[in-house]
């Protein structure tokens, strides 16, 4: 069954809860693009009135790792995946609605091939970028996601 925006938000406020009451909202998504919005809100803000790091990282993060969930579902395979690295760029303060989109979920496709061909982990670096309602950047992100085989017991 493929992801899609509202299932995946829905599992989000049972098993992401801290992202789901700060705002974070998967709005598309598909095998290539992810789109995730969050508004600054009083329950997300830092002591300089603007989105705290945190929130921007969770939607940040959200936006790279629903595509991964998507395509480990589509193998049918037991895949685990985890961030084992992150790099951020804060470039204007996070006002309003942020919207972080990844266009990196070509590169999943082959890692899950690879590490199910191999039996050995496979690690990808996704980038996110986070715009403002005028279209400015203020933040952008990277993460390293790790992709492996679970093992049979």
């Amino acid at each position: 069954m493929a992801v899609t925006a509202s299932k995946f938000n829905m599992f989000s406020f049972f098993k992401l809860p801290a992202a789901w009451w700060c705002g974070v909202r998967l709005r598309e998504i598909d095998k290539n693009r992810s789109v995730v919005t969050v508004t600054h809100r009083w329950i997300n803000q830092n002591p300089f009135n603007s989105m705290f790091w945190a929130v921007q990282g969770m939607a940040a993060e959200l936006s790279t790792g629903a595509m991964m969930i998507d395509q480990i579902e589509a193998t049918g395979k037991k895949i685990s995946m985890l961030v084992a690295n992150n790099k951020a760029n804060f470039s204007k303060k996070a006002t309003g609605k942020i919207t972080f989109t990844c266009e990196d979920g070509h590169l999943i496709k082959e890692a899950l091939e690879k590490t199910i061909a191999t039996g050995e982990g496979q690690t990808i670096w996704m980038k996110s970028v986070g715009v403002n309602e005028d279209g400015v950047v203020v933040s952008t992100f990277d993460f390293e996601w790790t992709v492996r085989l679970k093992q049979k017991k």
